[in-house]
């Protein structure tokens, strides 16, 4: 990428000027009353505020959202980043080119303290189905360069999909080498399912092998706590480059507040709810400050409008769920159960709301491939091999009737391709999902892809998929890996195709990236299929993989 300099910037803020667009994502302004003439000169900051760099997200025909947050001292105690309490004026610039010489969109936003100094753009009046670049100014001080992406038009199918989706980046446990490998497939569209960042404090979280990293200060609980914590992330470069690469679509899962949390139940229950709730509060705040979204999700107190759903024209509709916020607590006392509560109608993983919402949404769709991104396992994952059934009860396990009307729904609407997207388990996963699991002659009527951490768990280990137990006693479970990594899928009219990329370690950075299975979804024929699966005792590839780079 081009070096980019305040000179640069100046020039291409006067040559091929397209428009301007109104910075209607500056949350700052839109809620705290600060309007733009009334932020002080960013030249004052006399060090790089632009430390966290840059984001985009949640994509249509004519646009995004751009994000950056100003923080000259990101991991200063207070959460502030350094940054003094007043708002700030910042600009922007979208590009029609890689070298930022065609503008196509400016303005001026306002950074404000009480939104943690974050700014949040949305650009509209773009060109569908294309590539953009984009960058911000404050004071003499220019932000990194950051590239998105238009959805196609919603009547075309534009030219093609390719998505990359991640979850669970846990900082002390390995290096965030994983996100710097995403960023050089260069997707159109990265899908972060959840655990963006740890609640724990600096040791707190112990695996075999100790930590490579430690976090900054205590466990989690105050806004300036969540505040420094995403900063502590943000500052990894292979995240920036990662959020730099493409534009995201992001949904939270337990660690982004509080390990197995469930609505307004805390995984600790001995204190009193009031401090959850204010925790709650906090945790969402800076979820929202941190994150490249539209003012549609600003939190509204301890609630935040996180689920949602993003048209990639007529190829394919991403259907974003959020499993956390509104869900029954865990059936049995959480963890693997013979569990008789999880059948109970009454329970919900998502909330009747979130499934009168998707199951409407399933129903109207008219797009080639409907795609569910959420957190947790999404089919019946049984441990034992024998007659009980020994599930989780913080996955869909432990709300049979919930999932029962979620796939019975998609089946009602004529669904042509129900796909969904899973983090959380810290492994790939590929199987077939069933309206009754019970039955081995039920059809498949959907599949599941399951991405593997970035980090958390260290560096796991290969083997031969056929050995792990949970597939002998799941048939419609295929495949399984427990290293790092993340998935990349093809998506076109025909085709779903799923590479399941692996690191060989993530406790020393640099390892590279390859594919350790190929999955196929076809069009209008439920279930996945295995095109490729590298033998785990190939020495060779395993040492190519191991290369430092």
């Amino acid at each position: 990428m081009p070096l980019l300099t305040r000179r640069s910037f100046l020039v291409t803020g006067i040559a091929g000027l397209a428009g301007t667009a109104t910075a209607t994502g500056a949350v700052a302004s839109a809620v705290t009353g600060f309007p733009v003439a009334a932020a002080v000169p960013a030249s004052r900051l006399r060090t790089d505020p632009f430390t966290l760099g840059v984001a985009s997200g949640d994509p249509g025909p004519g646009g995004f959202v751009i994000w950056t947050r100003l923080a000259p001292r990101p991991l200063a105690e207070d959460g502030r980043g350094g940054m003094p309490a007043r708002p700030f004026s910042v600009r922007w610039q979208i590009y029609a080119d890689e070298r930022g010489r065609r503008v196509v969109r400016r303005g001026e936003t306002t950074a404000a303290p009480a939104w943690g100094h974050s700014v949040h753009v949305e650009v509209d009046g773009l060109r569908a189905d294309r590539d953009y670049w984009y960058r911000f100014k404050a004071g003499r001080h220019v932000s990194p360069m950051g590239r998105a992406r238009t959805a196609p038009h919603r009547t075309s199918y534009g030219s093609g999909l390719t998505m990359a989706f991640a979850s669970c980046a846990q900082y002390e446990h390995g290096y965030f080498t994983a996100y710097r490998r995403l960023a050089e497939e260069r997707p159109d569209l990265i899908l972060h399912l959840g655990d963006y960042q740890y609640e724990h404090r600096a040791g707190g979280y112990v695996i075999p092998g100790g930590s490579v990293r430690l976090h900054e200060g205590p466990e989690t609980e105050t806004l300036a706590d969540y505040r420094q914590r995403h900063a502590l992330y943000k500052t990894d470069p292979d995240l920036q480059a990662a959020h730099a690469a493409a534009p995201w679509l992001v949904v939270w899962d337990d660690h982004d507040l509080d390990n197995n949390w469930a609505g307004a139940v805390p995984e600790r229950q001995g204190g009193p709810q009031a401090r959850f709730r204010r925790r709650r509060r906090a945790a969402f705040r800076a979820y929202y400050e941190n994150m490249p979204l539209r003012r549609r999700s600003v939190p509204r107190g301890a609630d935040m409008q996180l689920y949602r759903r993003v048209r990639w024209g007529r190829l394919a509709t991403f259907h974003m769920l959020d499993t956390r916020q509104y869900r029954s607590d865990q059936a049995c006392g959480d963890g693997y159960r013979n569990c008789p509560q999880a059948a109970d109608p009454a329970r919900s993983i998502i909330g009747g709301e979130q499934e009168r919402w998707l199951l409407r949404g399933l129903r109207h769709s008219r797009a080639q491939w409907d795609i569910i991104g959420q957190q947790v396992f999404f089919a019946q994952r049984d441990s034992d091999t024998g007659s009980a059934k020994i599930t989780s009860q913080d996955a869909w396990d432990g709300y049979v009737t919930s999932r029962r009307r979620i796939t019975q729904g998609w089946l009602d609407a004529g669904v042509r391709n129900p796909v969904v997207l899973t983090g959380d388990v810290h492994a790939h996963w590929a199987g077939d999902l069933k309206l009754d699991y019970d039955d081995p002659a039920a059809p498949a009527v959907g599949a599941e892809l399951v991405t593997s951490s970035i980090s958390t768990g260290g560096d796991g280990g290969d083997s031969d998929p056929a050995t792990h137990p949970f597939l002998a006693a799941n048939p419609h479970l295929r495949f399984y890996n427990n290293q790092r990594g993340y998935v990349i899928t093809k998506i076109g009219r025909g085709l779903l195709s799923a590479d399941f990329k692996v690191l060989a370690r993530v406790t020393r950075p640099g390892a590279r990236a390859y594919t350790r299975a190929r999955f196929l979804v076809e069009d209008g024929i439920p279930g996945v299929r295995q095109a490729y699966l590298r033998p785990p005792d190939d020495r060779a590839a395993q040492a190519a993989a191991e290369e430092q780079a």
